[in-house]
């Protein structure tokens, strides 16, 4: 249990980061159970978008329908964060095979409308990984703030033509309060981890 334990410090104090992760490190990683969070990523993809094809919506007032899937589809994009800490740039293949198993589980519109949004998404926050020279906890608040609506709002207008009515002010809001709020138990965590350190180095 020791080295889970460690691989998920590590991603929470930013102890990897900067880390150039080559071909051969990729492998190493990802076939010897050391990359916990890029799993976890490569798992809700397919499942999130299966969910919204199954997951029944309830009528909102006035117009419009709601998803309960719009409260987690944000903390998805948490999860990558961690992932590109653990892979690097090889973050893609595990985008592309995640999409690729979407087709075959959920409604085409709807795979299509997660590959869109995550051609977005994943684009903003990966230039915002590599280029922005920010604490791993300030970057995630960022990233939620800038690609978390756009993100949203891709998604629903797409999904939209096979699921009528998702495309609205509740549905958006939901999506992108749950980035935000998965930002916060993730920057809780850090904080709690960096609080511990500087006990440990003042001891």
């Amino acid at each position: 249990m020791a080295l889970p334990r460690r691989i998920f410090a590590d991603s929470l104090t930013g102890s990897t980061e900067g880390m150039g992760v080559d071909f051969s490190n990729f492998i190493r990683r990802t076939f010897t159970g050391r990359a916990p969070w890029t799993y976890l990523y490569l798992f809700l993809i397919p499942f999130i978008n299966w969910c919204f094809d199954h997951v029944p919506t309830f009528p909102l007032p006035g117009h419009g329908d709601w998803n309960p899937m719009t409260v987690v589809t944000g903390l998805i994009l948490v999860v990558r964060d961690f992932a590109q800490r653990e892979i690097g740039h090889f973050i893609f293949i595990f985008l592309a095979i995640g999409l690729v198993l979407s087709v075959w589980t959920s409604d085409p519109t709807i795979a299509l409308a997660s590959a869109c949004a995550f051609a977005i998404s994943e684009t903003i926050d990966w230039g915002l990984f590599t280029f922005a020279k920010l604490p791993l906890s300030k970057r995630v608040f960022v990233s939620a703030g800038v690609s978390g609506p756009i993100d949203a709002a891709a998604f629903l207008w797409i999904a939209s033509y096979s699921i009528p009515g998702i495309f609205n002010w509740w549905s958006l809001a939901g999506s992108v309060v749950s980035r935000f709020l998965g930002c916060a138990v993730v920057y809780y965590f850090m904080k709690q981890r960096e609080k511990k350190q500087a006990e440990t180095s003042v001891a």
